[in-house]
């Protein structure tokens, strides 16, 4: 089975159990991917696969990538992303993955960029309180002492501060796989993922529920 799996979150919407209560589910549209290397602990010092997810045309690839796509005799991809594995000996290159590989009541882990923000304060960023509004304080949404004055006479590492917000990697763990549309190549997963919609996830089984 599948170590793993990359997609494009399609969005959220919500599945209703037989008891009527509401499951949220995030739907994510997943391979089929193609893998395109092995690597081994004898070569590379670990077992991995790496896939390959979404078509590219072989004219836009650079001339190193387009030797390393004619390996697998697939043709090229626009995003490729290594999944470690416990028997290398399961795969071949050129195999194709699909999210068929998963079941309901898989325990997986999704990994996708955030939503950036920007340049934030920390009232958003941080979720300070803030200080008054009124009464001439001045004060208002900055971030206050640093903790710093004489000693050590600088800003120690680690103080939260105003600055880049989102726009980075972020995993969620421990979500359940709701349903699995193989013909179609969606999967609904219980709970939000990181991302915006159309945005490139991987998922990676964890486990099952329940044990």
């Amino acid at each position: 089975m599948a170590f793993g799996i990359i997609g494009k979150k399609v969005g959220m919407s919500q599945l209703f159990k037989e008891d009527g209560t509401r499951l949220p589910v995030t739907v994510v549209e997943a391979g089929p991917c193609v893998v395109l290397q092995k690597k081994t602990v004898k070569t590379d010092g670990y077992n991995a696969i790496q896939l390959g997810y979404e078509p590219k045309r072989l004219n836009r690839v650079t001339k190193p990538l387009t030797g390393h796509f004619e390996k697998a005799g697939k043709g090229a991809f626009y995003h490729l992303k290594e999944f470690r594995v416990d028997n290398i000996d399961d795969y071949k290159v050129g195999q194709e993955i699909t999210i068929a590989d998963f079941a309901e009541g898989d325990i997986v882990k999704v990994t996708g960029k955030s939503k950036g923000r920007g340049f934030q304060g920390v009232m958003k960023r941080h979720g300070f309180s803030g200080g008054r509004k009124t009464h001439g304080s001045r004060f208002h949404r900055r971030p206050g002492s640093l903790g710093s004055s004489a000693s050590p006479a600088h800003v120690l590492k680690g103080i939260k501060l105003p600055g880049q917000m989102g726009n980075k990697f972020v995993t969620a763990l421990n979500l359940e796989v709701a349903v699995i549309d193989a013909e179609n190549n969606l999967v609904y997963i219980h709970g939000a993922v990181p991302g915006s919609s159309a945005g490139v996830v991987s998922i990676v089984k964890t486990g099952k529920k329940g044990k």
